[in-house]
């Protein structure tokens, strides 16, 4: 098989490489990932649907593939999906060494069928995406690749991330249910927008029965769960589009239900407070961002992958339909929102990811902020 593939980059630009994984033709949103670790966790995460991947580490695969770090559970699955549509890498590494190894990369992107490249220079790639911005971007391999005008012509006919409702595609077909580890203290609803599989886990280790249910799922029937509480995980594509969902938030912050959000959570809790939603230049993805926590002062070095944002700034208060609500936490890199709550506490929610699969743990308190919240209701 002809090993030849390449990067193309709507403005025109081409990066050579080799294949990696499937071959094929891959369309999506090229963006960059700083991570040096938790490669598994940042391709299972559905968060990457409709996007192209490029990795600033230098060396990717050097702890295998596993069968238990992938953060992309479905019911109706057999096997944990990778979501993002293309990965791109400097160098592969050539032997996989870690005990808990089943597997290699390589072998599960191919088995998945998803197209990569590898021995691309991603150091200037990445300098450009961070200089101009994420933009379209297509891999391309095996026998026939198109001439280069047309790889370019491909890349730029396909659908820009503004305005993609990408939610319908990751979330649960059926909803299910986590139990808790022990006695059961609470049960919440989590709207899976395209929910990690930590997350649930971690209310399970707190006593929290957790009901994941489609991102459709109307506030009536989250009532007829009897559920103590609400949670809205994160997910893919523009918030802007996910109307109903923040239909479904007004409802039950109107009805006083206590709630919590992550990543597009946060920002759906936001659109229904009344507050715009933007497309960054090229978004926050990596697992040593920091973050500023306006109240006490501290800074958390965070997980995050989004590439839309809240409009606000650092102290903002303002009126909802809900009471008053502000901004509580502001990168400390770039000054985006990243939280917002009502002033009497019964609904926050941030832009990072507390759940740490991949990242740190600095944030790993929010959740028992809200089983203190579930509790005091």
């Amino acid at each position: 098989m002809n090993n030849t593939a390449v990067l193309v980059l709507e403005d025109g630009t081409v990066f050579p490489g080799e294949r990696f994984g499937a071959a094929g033709q891959t369309l999506g949103e090229a963006v960059f990932c700083t991570a040096m670790t938790g490669y598994q966790e940042t391709l299972t995460d559905p968060s990457y649907r409709r996007q192209i991947v490029v990795a600033a580490a230098p060396q990717i695969g050097n702890t295998g593939w596993n069968n238990e770090d992938s953060e992309s559970y479905r019911p109706d699955q057999t096997r944990d999906r990778i979501w993002v549509a293309g990965y791109a890498i400097r160098d592969l590494a050539r032997k996989a060494s870690n005990w808990r190894a089943d597997g290699g990369l390589e072998d599960e992107l191919s088995s998945q069928g998803i197209v990569g490249i590898k021995g691309v220079d991603t150091r200037t790639v990445v300098r450009k995406l961070r200089n101009v911005g994420s933009m379209k971007a297509g891999i391309f391999s095996g026998g026939d690749l198109p001439a280069a005008s047309e790889a370019v012509a491909i890349v730029r006919e396909q659908p820009p991330m503004a305005g993609a409702d990408l939610v319908g595609e990751v979330t649960t077909p059926q909803s299910y249910v986590v139990e808790p580890e022990g006695e059961a203290r609470f049960s919440i609803a989590a709207l899976d927008l395209g929910i990690k599989t930590m997350t649930p886990r971690l209310f399970a280790q707190r006593g929290v029965r957790v009901h994941v249910v489609p991102a459709s799922t109307s506030y009536a029937q989250i009532k007829q769960l009897g559920v103590s509480g609400l949670f809205a995980s994160n997910g893919p594509g523009d918030p802007a589009t996910a109307v109903g969902v923040v239909e479904t938030l007004r409802e039950a912050l109107g009805d006083g239900l206590p709630f919590f959000g992550i990543c597009l959570g946060n920002q759906l809790l936001g659109r229904a407070f009344g507050l715009s939603t933007y497309k960054m230049k090229f978004g926050h993805r990596g697992i040593n961002i920091p973050v500023i926590e306006h109240a006490t002062g501290r800074a958390i070095i965070t997980a995050q992958n989004h590439g839309f944002a809240l409009e606000g700034e650092a102290g903002q208060r303002f009126d909802t339909p809900f009471g008053e609500a502000l901004v509580t936490h502001t990168c400390a890199n770039d000054g985006t929102v990243e939280g917002v709550a009502l002033a009497n506490g019964r609904a926050f929610s941030m832009q990072y990811h507390p759940e740490a699969a991949a990242g740190p743990h600095d944030a790993a308190d929010h959740f028992d902020q809200f089983v203190g919240l579930l509790g005091a209701r």
